[in-house]
């Protein structure tokens, strides 16, 4: 196992997790948890709750969390309207939609999001260092490291000569991802394939055309589907022996042959951290959006060797961590 650790500047993009329901104390502050899906996220529901531990908030003891994960956007709007006719002290969201939702709902109630669009351009917050209003929260820009996912591939497949890309037209991010993508392809002599699939049937049609046009890798931008399905995902770049770098470590965890993006537990943390303080009395607007600074490269050896891969050491000496 390799580790390492560096700064830059970055933010990217949404994933979805629950936090586990604990009994209510009336005396207590109610969180209200307002996300897109209960599937495999019990790593961030935890790094959510040691930020609330060193803010002096422990769930079930001073604190307690309201927990909702609608499957469709069209339900959101009812659940916000709820949570806010319920008067909790807070709403925290790591969806896109949910942030978007929970700003318009309420202008009174403290909002605390994590997010992979740039909460200015799309009217979360006034400024990142001065939020202003009730609003604050943790904003990624996963766009901005596509050229370091194109150039991690071609130095594990220096004979490559077209990459596919997997996208979802209908994420707010879908026109940042397409720019990042071709930037990246073309100073590496890359020819690029991008590939639009905006549900699991779509992403299914993608890798039959990856195999048609004899694809030599797959890049897969971040998005809340693919989130989601990262599993689904996986197993079919392990079906048709595609070789995949994916934005987030939880799909190298999952199987996966590679990933490179921000840590996700530290941005949940931090999501931890601004509640407490939040509900310590700080205001949302004077807490600048956290945009994070620490990478993770993981490899995972068993994809690898499924697909006959040997891994070239300068990846290897690159690699935060590397699954056996």
């Amino acid at each position: 196992m390799r580790r390492r650790k560096f700064l830059t500047a970055l933010g990217g993009a949404a994933v979805a997790w629950p936090l586990a329901a604990n009994a209510q104390k009336s005396a207590s502050p109610v969180i209200g948890s307002l996300n897109a899906s209960s599937a495999g996220s019990e790593p961030f529901g935890n790094a959510f709750r040691r930020g609330l531990k060193q803010m002096g908030f422990v769930e079930g003891q001073n604190v307690s969390i309201e927990q909702r994960w609608p499957e469709a956007h069209e339900g959101l709007r009812e659940v916000v309207a709820d949570l806010v006719k319920q008067r909790v002290a807070l709403i925290f969201t790591a969806d896109n939609a949910g942030a978007l939702a929970a700003r318009a709902a309420t202008s009174e109630i403290p909002i605390v999001f994590v997010v992979g669009l740039d909460p200015v351009t799309i009217g979360l917050v006034s400024s990142i260092n001065r939020p202003g209003g009730n609003v604050t929260g943790v904003s990624f820009q996963a766009s901005t490291l596509e050229p370091k996912r194109f150039e991690l591939l071609r130095t594990l497949l220096p004979q490559a000569s077209l990459v596919g890309a997997l996208v979802n037209p209908d994420n707010p991010n879908a026109e940042n991802h397409a720019k990042g993508l071709r930037a990246a392809a073309s100073p590496s002599g890359l020819q690029m394939l991008v590939l639009e699939a905006r549900n699991i049937a779509d992403v299914e049609k993608a890798f039959a055309v990856l195999a048609q046009q004899r694809a030599g890798a797959l890049l897969v931008t971040s998005d809340r589907l693919f989130n989601i399905e990262r599993r689904r995902l996986v197993d079919l770049a392990a079906r048709n022996a595609m070789p995949t770098i994916y934005p987030w470590r939880d799909f190298a965890d999952a199987g996966g042959l590679m990933s490179y993006g921000n840590s996700l537990t530290d941005a949940f943390r931090q999501g931890g951290i601004y509640a407490g303080r939040i509900l310590k009395g700080d205001k949302p607007g004077d807490l600048p959006v956290w945009q994070p600074t620490r990478f993770e490269f993981v490899i995972n050896l068993k994809a690898a060797k499924t697909l006959g891969l040997g891994m070239p050491p300068a990846l290897l000496a690159f690699a935060d961590e590397v699954i056996e």
